[in-house]
C-alpha cells in the first residue's frame, strides 16, 4: 500500500452521505426494526450523523442503551460491527495497528541468508503491509463498510484521545513507516462515554453529540414490549413504575434499562403476574448490583415502593 497525500482539500468532500434512511422517521423505524425504541431527539441525532457522515458521541449513565445503538445500526444498515472496548492503559498498538516484529526479524534473516546486503532495501521490505497487524481502528477503515464502536472512551487515558483525532476528522490513519491509510468506505463511528471523566473538547468538536438519558415511563414500557415480549401488561407497568421510583432515590448505582429488562425477564421466569414485596426482595440482585443498595431497598422500603408502583400503574 503506497502513500496517499492530500493537498488542502476537505476530506469530508470525499465522504458520500448514507442514502438510507432518508428521514428521521425512517431512522426511528430502522432502530425499531433492530429492537431499539428511540425517542425523536435521539433518532434525529442518529439520522444527522448518518446523513452528514459525522461521528456520533453518546454520553450518559451506564445502562441507558448507548452501546446498543451501535449494535442495532450494524445489524439494520447492515454493516460489520468493529468494537474497540476502551480501558486504562489502552495504546495505539492495541487500538490501531502493530508491526509483527517476529515476522520482520524472520524476513531480515532470510534476506541476509539470500545474500542481500542493501540495508535500506531490507528496511523498506520489512515495512510492507503484510507485516502489519490491524487492530480495530485500522480494521474499520480497511475492511467492508463498518460501524466502528469506540466503547466507554472515558475509561481510557486522556492521551489516548489524541490517537483518535485523525480518524474522527478524516477517516484515516497515518502510519509513519507506511503512509496514510484512508477509508474507501468511511465507517459509521459511535463513541460512548459514561462520563467517569470529561472527554476532551477536541474529540467532542469532531462529533455530533447526544446525551442518552434514562427513558420516561411510557418509553420504558415500550422497550419492555419489544425486549420482554409476553410479559403481562399489568406487570410491565408495575415494573416500570417501581424502577422509575428507584431512580428517584439515593443509590450508588441506579438501575439502567438493561437491568429493567433483566428484572422483567426474571420475574416472568418466576411466573409473576403482578409485583409483590416478597418477589421483589428475592430478585433485587437482578435490578441492583451493589449490596449496600440492596440492603437499603430491601424490606420495608421495597414494600412501600411496590405499593406506590401498583397504585401508579393502576392510575
Amino acid at each position: 500500500m503506497g502513500r496517499r497525500r492530500h493537498h488542502g482539500r476537505d476530506p469530508r468532500a470525499d465522504v458520500p452521505p448514507v442514502s438510507d434512511p432518508r428521514t428521521v422517521e425512517e431512522t426511528q423505524a430502522l432502530l425499531a426494526a433492530g429492537g431499539y425504541v428511540a425517542d425523536r431527539a435521539l433518532a434525529t441525532t442518529v439520522h444527522l450523523a448518518l446523513r452528514m457522515g459525522r461521528p456520533l458521541f453518546l454520553e450518559g449513565e451506564p445502562g441507558t442503551g448507548k452501546t446498543e445503538i451501535a449494535k442495532v445500526l450494524a445489524k439494520t444498515l447492515p454493516r460489520h460491527l468493529v468494537r474497540l472496548q476502551c480501558y486504562d492503559g489502552l495504546d495505539l498498538s492495541a487500538a490501531a495497528y502493530e508491526w509483527n516484529h517476529a515476522r520482520q526479524l524472520m524476513a531480515i534473516r532470510l534476506a541476509e541468508a539470500a545474500g542481500e546486503t542493501d540495508r535500506e532495501a531490507i528496511e523498506r521490505g520489512i515495512y510492507d503491509r503484510k507485516f502489519l497487524q490491524a487492530r480495530p481502528l485500522l480494521q474499520a477503515l480497511e475492511g467492508e463498510p463498518a460501524v466502528l464502536l469506540i466503547d466507554e472512551l472515558d475509561r481510557a487515558d486522556e492521551p489516548f484521545e489524541a490517537f483518535l483525532l485523525e480518524i474522527l476528522a478524516d477517516f484515516q490513519i497515518t502510519i509513519p513507516e507506511l503512509g496514510t491509510v484512508k477509508a474507501m468506505a468511511p465507517p459509521v463511528v459511535i463513541i460512548t462515554s459514561n462520563r467517569t471523566r470529561e472527554v476532551h473538547d477536541a474529540v467532542r468538536r469532531r462529533c455530533l453529540y447526544h446525551w442518552v438519558d434514562y427513558p420516561d415511563a411510557a418509553r420504558e414500557r415500550a422497550i419492555l414490549r419489544v425486549r420482554a415480549p409476553g410479559l403481562p401488561e399489568k406487570l410491565s407497568a408495575q415494573i416500570v413504575a417501581f424502577v422509575q421510583k428507584v431512580r428517584d432515590g439515593d443509590y450508588f448505582k441506579l438501575p439502567g434499562v438493561a437491568e429493567t429488562i433483566d428484572w422483567a425477564q426474571a420475574l416472568a421466569a418466576l411466573d409473576a403476574k403482578e409485583l409483590e414485596p416478597g418477589a421483589v426482595d428475592e430478585t433485587l440482585g437482578v435490578l441492583l448490583k451493589y449490596q449496600d443498595d440492596i440492603a437499603k431497598l430491601k424490606g420495608a422500603e421495597a414494600a412501600r415502593l411496590v405499593s406506590e408502583a401498583v397504585a401508579a400503574a393502576a392510575g
